[in-house]
């Protein structure tokens, strides 16, 4: 009997033991990649502008500078020891560009030994670097980044620009709900993490999860949604690996819509979401957002459907999703056509666009397609001058 009841116990322990495993989130891990030119494989980077420095510290260990103004600036980052590491920017020629980078790379305060990085390309004002790596010591041991810097010079030396971009990312395959799925993660804040999530877009990290060709990016945040299911992320904070376990305790709320829109796209700290209202109403987890997008469509009496695609620029709308109260957006219709004159050199130029109630940018299509340009007419007071321009685009 005793055999039998130890028999009972050891497999009600193998039972509870594995349903443990099965509903643990698993480490996935992603491959690293570095490129000069992130731009080109279908991503855009925010940009770091670096603080500069008037002179060299007192402290710190420097190389052979081959000019008498080196420049010295500072590169922020969670991930350096002191929360930064430092950059110097020299000359070959004394009277020439910028052209060598001295970063250190390896976060021990000093810049003597390293090596010396020769811009990849110089303009009349502008040299560029990358991409550059460095070296971040933490405890599971070594982690690599690398960057992307543009230095803007000139004479006047308070409009000096040195300005720093993301030159590395995380991608692979991974499984969701035992789907394969491709996963891109980018450090958009170009601070050396990959898991920033802010409700400003700026602050913000981003992730694709999605078929190798999806260029679908959202904000990283408390949730990601795939093929309609919601997820909460947990994202290494070097980018090495992501987990993902399905969000299902998570509560919604509404948000009424006007009647014309059809699509909103809103981000914040749960990250970013495009959502498609039905009867005026569509559903958020409950947080705080800001518009990013929204699109508003209709057919006039012929047919014809007419779309506003709207991105935010300025003003931008802030809102609270609760899971008691509706909250009501003011976004769509009526936009307004602007009109710009000015006049150089005895002649005058005029500019046409549209814009949201709080400044968005707006772009018009009829059919899917840009319709034709809009006139003006120019009249003057007794009729004597009356005629007609058509603007062009671009």
């Amino acid at each position: 009997m005793r055999k039998r009841i130890n028999f009972c116990r050891t497999l009600f322990l193998l039972i509870i033991a594995s349903a443990v495993i099965a509903g643990a989130q698993d480490e996935q891990w992603l491959q690293y990649h570095s490129a000069r030119e992130i731009s080109l494989i279908g991503f855009s980077s925010g940009t770091q502008s670096l603080e500069f420095v008037n002179e060299k510290p007192a402290d710190m260990e420097s190389p052979q500078f081959k000019s008498d103004e080196p420049v010295f600036a500072k590169w922020s980052s969670p991930m350096a020891n002191g929360g930064s590491l430092w950059v110097a920017l020299d000359r070959t020629n004394q009277n020439g560009s910028y052209d060598i980078l001295y970063i250190d790379s390896n976060g021990n305060g000093r810049l003597d030994d390293e090596t010396a990085v020769t811009s990849y390309r110089t303009t009349q004002n502008s040299s560029y670097f990358g991409p550059v790596k460095v070296v971040f010591q933490i405890e599971d041991g070594p982690v690599t980044y690398h960057l992307n810097f543009r230095f803007y010079d000139t004479e006047d030396k308070s409009r000096r620009r040195l300005y720093s971009y993301t030159g590395c990312w995380y991608e692979g395959d991974i499984l969701v709900n035992g789907e394969k799925k491709h996963c891109v993660l980018f450090d958009y804040n170009v601070n050396g993490t990959f898991n920033d999530k802010s409700i400003e877009a700026s602050e913000s990290d981003r992730i694709r999860i999605g078929s190798a060709s999806s260029q679908d990016t959202r904000f990283v945040g408390n949730f990601v949604e795939v093929d309609g299911t919601y997820f909460k992320p947990e994202i290494a904070r070097d980018g090495a690996y992501i987990k993902l376990a399905e969000a299902k305790d998570i509560e919604f709320g509404k948000v009424r819509l006007q009647e014309s829109v059809t699509e909103l796209s809103a981000g914040g700290e749960n990250g970013l979401f495009i959502v498609k209202p039905e009867d005026k109403i569509a559903s958020l987890p409950v947080g705080k957002y800001r518009t990013v997008e929204w699109a508003a469509e209709r057919k006039d009496d012929k047919g014809t459907s007419w779309k506003l695609q709207a991105a935010q620029s300025g003003k931008q709308t802030d809102f609270e999703i609760t899971g008691a109260e509706e909250t009501t957006l003011s976004i769509g219709e009526p936009i307004i056509s602007r009109l710009s004159s000015s006049l150089r050199e005895g002649t005058h130029y005029f500019q046409q666009s549209l814009q949201g109630r709080d400044g968005e940018n707006i772009t018009l299509t009829r059919n899917g397609a840009r319709p034709q340009a809009p006139k003006l007419n120019i009249k003057n007071k007794d009729g004597t001058y009356d005629r007609t321009y058509s603007f062009s685009y671009g």
